[in-house]
């Protein structure tokens, strides 16, 4: 595969990402996750709050409140202040109309890079503040994105396909890149594939070198969970993207750094539940732009 640089950084400069992602006050993920590692990548995090929970939902009480009404007007005093962005990075979203949000962030700067991490769900079920019509208009994101990092079950609701599970053999991972490609996305990188052989894959494809020409990243699987992964791995990947790295060094940086947070995370108190503890392996974030 030919190396894909997304970005050419300036160590002088700090590039500014709009993170479009929820906040939760307890359970590390979104914006408690993408503040922090990007910052450790060398990034200026804006932060679009989609929704505000007390705590994420794996939690059994949890409180959300939708932010849809208020983002126009927060949009709109950053272009009073001549807010300037380099990349658009998108995630979990509180409400179909929020998309249209995130559109209206790539009109008014069409050179940042569109960064679209497609939060809907896991282990082949959605998420439970998600709908049908939410996961609809998340698929429109997939047109144009520069980087689109879906997990499986993201990937066969934006393709519309059955979810077949984690064991993927070569012939199925190509067909759903091939199908993510003709979504529009100009690179993608497919999270989670399990073989059943204590080993964790993501594939990496290229719109113009085509599924044959994809990288595979393979790093150990650990035998336990932690929540948050998904979010600490796509931060980590941007951060290393916009410290110039191509797009398959990144993803083997976002994989190891989440490795070593989940065995980072084994040590602390309620675990389970409170997400991945990724503040320990925040160096290796920082070195790449030292």
């Amino acid at each position: 595969m030919n190396e894909t640089i997304l970005y050419h950084r300036n160590r002088e400069y700090i590039p500014r990402i709009a993170a479009v992602h929820d906040m939760c006050g307890y359970g590390k993920c979104s914006l408690t996750a993408a503040i922090p590692i990007l910052s450790a990548a060398g990034c200026d995090v804006c932060p679009v709050p989609t929704a505000l929970f007390s705590a994420h939902t794996k939690f059994p009480v949890f409180t959300m409140t939708d932010t849809t009404d208020m983002l126009e007007g927060y949009l709109d005093a950053w272009q009073k202040e001549g807010v300037d962005l380099d990349g658009v990075y998108s995630g979990f979203l509180g409400a179909p109309e929020q998309v249209a949000v995130i559109q209206r962030l790539y009109r008014e700067y069409p050179n940042a890079l569109r960064l679209v991490d497609p939060v809907m769900g896991d282990n082949g079920e959605m998420y439970p503040t998600y709908t049908a019509e939410l996961c609809e208009a998340m698929g429109a994101l997939a047109d144009g994105a520069d980087i689109l990092m879906p997990n499986l079950t993201e990937a066969s609701i934006l393709t519309g396909t059955a979810y077949a599970g984690a064991d993927l053999d070569d012939a199925q991972v190509n067909d759903l890149l091939q199908a993510l490609l003709d979504l529009g996305a100009r690179n993608v990188v497919l999270k989670g594939i399990d073989r059943n052989d204590g080993r964790i894959r993501n594939f990496v494809a290229n719109a113009q070198a085509g599924v044959d020409a994809k990288e595979e990243i393979v790093n150990e699987k650990l035998p336990f969970m932690c929540h948050g992964t998904g979010d600490a791995f796509a931060s980590a990947l941007i951060g290393a993207v916009m410290a110039g790295l191509d797009l398959a060094a990144a993803c083997r940086i976002a994989s190891v750094f989440v490795c070593n947070a989940m065995l980072s995370t084994r040590h602390q108190p309620d675990s389970e539940n409170r997400g991945v503890s990724f503040e320990l392996c925040l160096g290796e974030l920082t070195n790449l732009v030292d």
